[in-house]
Order: C-alpha cells, then sequence, then structure tokens
C-alpha cells in the first residue's frame, strides 16, 4: 500500500468524532478552519459549538454587529481571525449572494482566506484536489521525507507543498487532507511520537535515521518585544470605566481599563501617579506575564476609587454599569484577570 493508503487506513481507524466532519457545509468548515488557526481542537470545540449557535449562517454572522462577534469569540485570541471572519461573511453575502465561492481561487478573495483555509475549504466542501499544509502536516512530510530546508521559510514551504501535492489523493482530496492533519496531531505529534507503533516507521526517512526531534527544522523566530502595560480599574457608586482599542496595534476593537504603556517597568511612586485627581490607590496586582506571538505583555491592575468622576470623562473614556462589563469584549488577559478578583 501507498504511504497516502496508509495513512487513510490509520485515519478510518483512529480519527476523532468531531462536528464539522459530519458535514460539508462550507460556511461550518470555514469556521472551523478559522477557529482551529493557532488553537487546539479541545480548546476550539466549545467555541466553535457557541459561535455556530449565535450565527448559524453566513447571513446570520454578516448581520450581527463587530462587538457581538468579538465578544463570542473572546478567549480564542488573535481576534484579527474574527474580525476578517466577519468581514469575509458580509462580503459573501454582499458580493456572492451568501454563498461561498465554490474554488480554491475564489475562496482567495475573501479577507483572511490564505492558501491553507482556501485549500480545505475547496477539497472537503467542492473534491477540488488542493493539499492542505498545515503545522501538522508540514511535521509529518518533513519527517517522512527528511526534509532539510526550514519549513518556515519560503523555499522550505514550497517543498512540503510539492510533497502534499504529490500524496493526495485526487479522487477524494477532502478525505486525504483531513487524514494528513489528524496523523500530524495524534501519531506524528511534535515531541516524543510513539515511532515504535507508526504505520510509516518503515517508510520514515527521520526514523531511519533517527532525526525525528531534529526535523522539522524551523528558523528560530526572534525574541518576543517586553511591553509593560499599567491597567486602571476605576470603580465608583457601581460604574467603571472602559477604552476601546483603536487600530493599528494589538487588541484591535476590544475594550480594556484606561492604561499607561511603556517599555519599562515603571516604579512604585510611577504606578501611584492617580489617573484622575480625587481618587485614591485601593490595590495594585502583582505583575501578570501575557504571551503573544512578538511580545510578552507585562501587566500590572491599579484598582483605584476616585471621590467623583471627573467632568467631563476624558475622551474616549466610556462609563458604564458593572453589570455591563460582561457585554463588553476584552482581552483574554483582562478577562483572565477579572475572572480571578470578581470585582
Amino acid at each position: 500500500m501507498k504511504i497516502g493508503g496508509i495513512i487513510r487506513e490509520w485515519y478510518k481507524k483512529n480519527r476523532r468524532e468531531l462536528p464539522w466532519r459530519s458535514t460539508r457545509d462550507p460556511y461550518r468548515i470555514w469556521l472551523s478552519e478559522v477557529i482551529l488557526q493557532q488553537t487546539r481542537v479541545n480548546q476550539g470545540l466549545n467555541y466553535y459549538i457557541e459561535f455556530l449557535n449565535s450565527f448559524p449562517d453566513v447571513h446570520t454572522l454578516a448581520l450581527a454587529g463587530e462587538d457581538e462577534v468579538l465578544k463570542k469569540w473572546q478567549g480564542l485570541g488573535y481576534y484579527s481571525r474574527a474580525r476578517n471572519l466577519h468581514q469575509a461573511a458580509r462580503d459573501v453575502v454582499a458580493h456572492f449572494g451568501g454563498t461561498l465561492p465554490r474554488t480554491y481561487e475564489g475562496l482567495l478573495t475573501l479577507k483572511g482566506v490564505g492558501r491553507y483555509t482556501a485549500a480545505a475549504i475547496a477539497s472537503i466542501c467542492f473534491g477540488e484536489p488542493r493539499a492542505v499544509v498545515d503545522g501538522n502536516v508540514s511535521r509529518v512530510i518533513a519527517r517522512l521525507f527528511g526534509v532539510e530546508e526550514p519549513v518556515n521559510t519560503g523555499a522550505g514551504a514550497r517543498t512540503i507543498e510539492s510533497l502534499a501535492m504529490e500524496l493526495l489523493d485526487r479522487d477524494d482530496p477532502g478525505n486525504h487532507n483531513q487524514a494528513m492533519m489528524e496523523f500530524g496531531a495524534l501519531q506524528c505529534v511534535p515531541v516524543s511520537p510513539d515511532c515504535g507503533n507508526c504505520p510509516l516507521l518503515d517508510h520514515c526517512e527521520a526514523a531511519g535515521s533517527q532525526r525525528v526531534a531534529q526535523l522539522p527544522v524551523k528558523i528560530p523566530r526572534r525574541r518576543p518585544v517586553e511591553r509593560w502595560m499599567y491597567f486602571y480599574i476605576i470603580i465608583y457608586k457601581g460604574e467603571t470605566i472602559l477604552v476601546k482599542r483603536g487600530t493599528g496595534d494589538i487588541w484591535k476593537s476590544l475594550y480594556h481599563f484606561p492604561v499607561v504603556e511603556s517599555d519599562l517597568p515603571l516604579d512604585h511612586e510611577g504606578l501611584e501617579e492617580p489617573i484622575i485627581v480625587n481618587a485614591g490607590i485601593r490595590k495594585i496586582s502583582d505583575p501578570i506575564r501575557h504571551q503573544l506571538t512578538h511580545r510578552t505583555i507585562i501587566a500590572r491592575f491599579i484598582h483605584v476609587e476616585p471621590l467623583e468622576w471627573p467632568r467631563p470623562l476624558p475622551g474616549g473614556w466610556i462609563k458604564i454599569s458593572l453589570e455591563q462589563l460582561d457585554d463588553f469584549p476584552v482581552p483574554r488577559l483582562i478577562n483572565r484577570y477579572l475572572d480571578l478578583v470578581k470585582i
């Protein structure tokens, strides 16, 4: 049996039963693929179900407000995925009559849909022979064929994609692609894979040359830059203040407490500098680290009790009741802190 056939046989016996595997609805496949970018299945599954409950089709998603969409996405991170999904849904309704394009090239015209997502939708839903290449597939192929080029470079990515196309079952590309992704997720895992029980052991160059731990090769990313953020939780008579994040930076369109940002930590005296007059500091949290792709956020939360609200409020400040706080989409960092302190 050829390599592709071995992987597909393994898939029949070992596949997880997941809701997006029982459908060829392009909207549902699209949603699952967007959620599972940078997200583990066990975390993304509940978000997938909840998102579909709120937005069961492309029309309901297109009609939703941005805050509503971001709130449903809260906790998943990489919020640009949600914003792109929302904008693409609006474009599908406005320009494609509410039906997703049926081809790989057509899908690529949608905002946020790249080669991986377009190949997944086109192959699974419409049977177009396009190989899906995600991190799991790259790892399987790099080990299987002993690819020495770094997979996170243009040349390495082209090599992986070419080999993936060679393995592709053109008669059933959707099932084949799902088998490849599942094999990488469950069998050919990043660290300490169970090679002794791998059905591809006799075909795997990495296993034969004892280089499983060294492949795939990746060029290290640059070290994330540290960024200090001091959030002021101002509470007066059951109300608090939020600010909506602008464009061109992290957390676009999300809400957070008024913040002072710095490339270096502020001393204690600087923390106690009131963000509004006639206010006392009730509590200052310990530093909390929050990792983003290219930044390490080090946050502290300063709990402030004013004697009154300033009039007028500073520009951009939104005064809300504490009961309304759960209605606003906030970064995961803030959501986690609020779960701890229960203000």
